[in-house]
């Protein structure tokens, strides 16, 4: 079950905080910066699920990658936020080592199973 793995959990984290994060930023980016970094947020987790689904070992990782791919959109989106004055510095590094850690987890993870 996805809710076991740490990195499911850390990454469902993120999404939590970028949600409760955005909910500051300029009304004009509603439909924006604000959907943009949700989703490429919550897309993390959900291909870690999705991927999990799946009976063969090849698409399980494929998923990951695209988890992977997403944990980076998502500190793309974020530094862009920070860099347009929506998040300040303190909040900007919280979220930012959060990405870091999972994209090390997925690392770590997606090598593990490819070893098996």
């Amino acid at each position: 079950m996805q809710q076991k793995l740490d990195v499911w959990k850390v990454a469902h984290e993120l999404v939590l905080r970028v949600y409760k994060a955005t909910e500051h930023f300029p009304k004009a980016e509603q439909f924006g910066l604000i959907n943009q970094v949700r989703r490429s947020a919550a897309s993390i987790p959900a291909n870690i699920v999705e991927g999990q689904a799946r009976h063969y070992k090849k698409e399980y990782i494929q998923f990951l990658y695209i988890s992977r791919a997403s944990a980076e959109e998502t500190h793309y989106h974020l530094f862009l936020s920070r860099d347009l004055g929506y998040l300040d510095d303190e909040d900007y590094k919280t979220l930012e080592d959060s990405c870091i850690r999972i994209k090390m987890m997925l690392n770590k993870l997606i090598k593990s199973i490819d070893n098996r």
